[in-house]
């Protein structure tokens, strides 16, 4: 029997009620709705903390009969820019402190027991909330700034050193850090002095019921995709970080050196943070405007359909902590090219499931992205395997292994050992 029977999320700075693949939704709002609704299956209570975006939010919208998603009032009713948000932590920390002090008022609710906050916005007002609370503090980060920072490209700014140190000092109090790999894991501890013994590796999961190998054929058609396409399908945030313009480059490239090859690239994503770059115009510039089409992000049970009407989906990501698009995309029969970073090592099997490649430069992109269409056979084995490797990653495996950690979290005294 697992001690904790309810935990308060805290996912300050974006909703898992929006559609990921553009602003600041991405992957981290599949991550928090998907384990949510799966630890509540799982016989947990689950109140998940967003900050209040505008004045017609309702205080509480549910997921779920077990899972709540709490909108909180601190600063302006409008989105607000990572980099202000760290002038609201006070106020957000002191307005979830106050809810979840008015659910405890009520002597027949369910105590929290945990606090688990994810990205380190959250992680710094889930310290004040785990300590106003006496209650243990897990602690997921998501992406790293410091990481993030050594794989700045041109003309990027880095990750201000307000997060760096934030981040260095969630490592420092959180009673538990949850990690999606084994290689975040070893970043957590190489570049924050995390302690081994307090950081605990659960895999990121995937709707199985939602992206399955199923009516290719169908898809293509439903798309418009031409049977003789060779598609390649790009999905997430429309910035530097992501690659997007890696694709258009390895797509000139081809067309210059295998115009034979019947290339089509769709985006699905729309543009995120400071990245100001104009996708749209890069593809003009290419002259791939008969190529290449760039839409708006879509739902999960549409974008599966754009995942099996692919050939190939493209990850030219420069820093990934383990990136689910690829298992997503795995799970509906598809082989994935990715960057050989982060965490997609893991999310991929090289050569079985997909290829990994090495940098992003366009005639890199673009070799890799012809060989897949030089073997066909390779192809379609890869993607039957993919299925398979994808099956291993349910969301009911990462809400047990979440589950044990919160045990940990309330049941292990934790003392560092010497240099921790």
């Amino acid at each position: 029997m697992h001690q904790v029977r309810r935990v308060a999320m805290l996912s300050l700075h974006t909703s898992p009620l929006e559609q990921p693949g553009g602003g600041d939704a991405g992957g981290m709002n599949v991550y928090v709705r998907a384990l949510a609704l799966e630890l509540a299956a799982a016989g947990m209570l689950v109140d998940i903390y967003t900050r209040r975006t505008s004045a017609d939010q309702a205080d509480t919208v549910a997921l779920a009969p077990a899972v709540m998603v709490h909108h909180i009032t601190a600063g302006p009713f409008a989105k607000v820019s990572k980099e202000a948000l760290p002038e609201l932590i006070n106020e957000m920390a002191d307005a979830v402190s106050a809810h979840i002090t008015a659910l405890a008022a009520d002597g027949t609710a369910v105590p929290v027991n945990v606090i688990h906050s994810h990205y380190w916005v959250s992680g710094m007002a889930g310290i004040l909330v785990a300590k106003t609370l006496e209650v243990p503090l897990v602690h997921t980060m998501h992406t790293m700034a410091r990481v993030k920072n050594n794989h700045l490209l041109p003309g990027q700014s880095a990750e201000p050193g307000i997060r760096a140190d934030g981040e260095q000092h969630i490592v420092a109090a959180a009673t538990r850090l949850i990690a999606n790999t084994t290689a975040e894991a070893a970043e957590l501890e190489r570049h924050y002095d995390g302690c081994e013994q307090r950081i605990d590796v659960v895999s990121p999961g995937v709707d199985l019921k939602v992206f399955k190998p199923a009516f290719r054929d169908r898809s293509r058609r439903e798309l418009g995709v031409g049977a003789g396409d060779f598609h390649v399908v790009f999905a997430g945030r429309i910035q530097r970080l992501k690659g997007p313009h890696v694709l258009v480059k390895a797509a000139a490239c081809l067309r210059r050196h295998r115009p034979e090859i019947p290339l089509r690239l769709s985006f699905l994503g729309a543009r995120s943070g400071r990245d100001k770059y104009d996708l749209a115009q890069l593809i003009t510039d290419a002259g791939l405007d008969g190529v290449a089409t760039v839409m708006p992000p879509v739902g999960s049970l549409e974008l599966a359909h754009w995942y099996r009407s692919a050939d190939v989906v493209a990850m030219p990501s420069a820093s990934e902590s383990f990136g689910l698009v690829a298992l997503e995309a795995q799970a509906c029969g598809t082989p994935v090219i990715a960057t050989n970073v982060g965490g997609l090592p893991r999310a991929i099997s090289d050569g079985r499931t997909g290829l990994l490649v090495e940098g992003r430069s366009g005639r890199v992109w673009a070799d890799a992205i012809a060989s897949l269409y030089d073997f066909p056979d390779t192809r379609i084995d890869m993607g039957r395997a993919a299925s398979v490797f994808a099956e291993s990653y349910g969301w009911e495996d990462t809400a047990a292994q979440t589950m044990a950690s919160y045990d940990l979290s309330v049941t292990y005294q934790y003392v560092a050992p010497p240099g921790c």
